[in-house]
């Protein structure tokens, strides 16, 4: 999946697959996870956030299922 580089504290680079509804989030930390049966309205909502680290712990973190891949 191709990701994005974004300007967060926290979050390096998104990514989103929209047949498989999969959201993929690369940490500075050097974790990369994808997050399942994300609607594509959360993640244009997630490009969009003045705060792309603030959003994703907001509406993100621990409602979707996810998985690390890295």
């Amino acid at each position: 999946m191709i990701r994005q580089p974004v300007s967060s504290s926290n979050l390096s680079s998104i990514g989103y697959n929209s047949e498989s509804h999969t959201l993929e989030i690369e940490f500075h930390s050097g974790g990369v996870y994808q997050y399942f049966d994300v609607p594509q309205s959360v993640y244009d909502a997630l490009m969009s956030a003045s705060s792309h680290g603030s959003f994703f712990h907001g509406n993100v973190r621990d409602k979707y299922r996810c998985t690390k891949i890295q």
